[in-house]
């Protein structure tokens, strides 16, 4: 059975050449039905620049995050398997062809690429604070939710349509974190994840600040793990919440009536 593929990719003050060469790169080797750029906080022709590529590019005036981009993105898709990878293409094409091929074949519903996996391969290192801080991350993720992958931010997941009906309206995280929370999620509503091994290129010019993200991770993830036990049914995760204000859901945030 044929299923239909949406590639996502967010994209924040992006290298506009190395860009539309791995946008040219996931039309080549991925064939997706679709490819759409969430592009936000573009700077003046950024979008005039991109648009002879072979996707759509939505724009957005403010820097959304990457967890509410995605988000956006996965919700205009219309197609069975919805995927994204990080602007930087760190995650080469053929490595992102393995991380779909899974849900393509019905034979995962979530699929996460993984850099550290033993099978993976590093093709370009990062440097030793942003390699410390990231394994470091890895190890305390492993011992605070549920699977234990070896790697939970690579920027690189499909997901099919099915599971992503499923857990939409419980992902809050608007940023980095919401990669941890897509798979708590997923892992809580019982759904098939399997962790894909890839080719890693590190960009050492990325517009992620180490500290700051890492310290938004941590705080992120602590919440997926609070969110993915209510979603379990935990007594003492239900308890805090009923201290604890709402939050609103990504896909609740910019509909008109909020």
């Amino acid at each position: 059975m044929h299923r239909s593929v949406g590639v996502v990719v967010p994209a924040y003050r992006p290298d506009v050449e190395r860009l539309a060469t791995y946008v040219a790169a996931i039309d080549e080797r991925c064939t997706p039905t679709t490819i759409r750029i969430e592009l936000d906080a573009p700077q003046s022709g950024v979008a005039e620049r991109l648009a002879d590529l072979p996707a759509t590019v939505a724009t957005s005036p403010d820097r959304r995050g990457k967890g509410r981009a995605i988000t956006a993105g996965f919700e205009a898709l219309d197609t069975d398997v919805l995927v994204f990878a990080d602007a930087d293409g760190s995650t080469p094409a053929d490595s992102l062809a393995d991380v779909i091929a899974p849900v393509v074949a019905d034979e995962a519903a979530l699929a996460v690429g993984s850099r550290r996996h033993p099978d993976a391969r590093i093709a370009r290192h990062r440097t030793f604070a942003r390699r410390r801080l990231g394994d470091t991350f890895a190890w305390l993720a492993r011992r605070l939710i549920d699977p234990p992958l070896y790697d939970y931010q690579c920027g690189a997941k499909a997901i099919s349509r099915e599971a992503w009906t499923t857990i939409r309206e419980h992902l809050y995280e608007p940023g980095f974190a919401w990669d941890i929370e897509l798979v708590a999620m997923a892992n809580a509503f019982d759904l098939s994840i399997e962790e894909i091994p890839i080719t890693w290129h590190d960009e050492p010019d990325s517009t992620v600040s180490p500290v700051e993200t890492s310290l938004a991770l941590a705080n992120g993830l602590l919440a997926a793990r609070h969110r993915a036990a209510l979603v379990a049914e935990s007594s003492l995760h239900d308890a805090i919440a009923a201290r604890r204000e709402e939050p609103t859901a990504l896909v609740d945030a910019g509909r008109p009536d909020r």
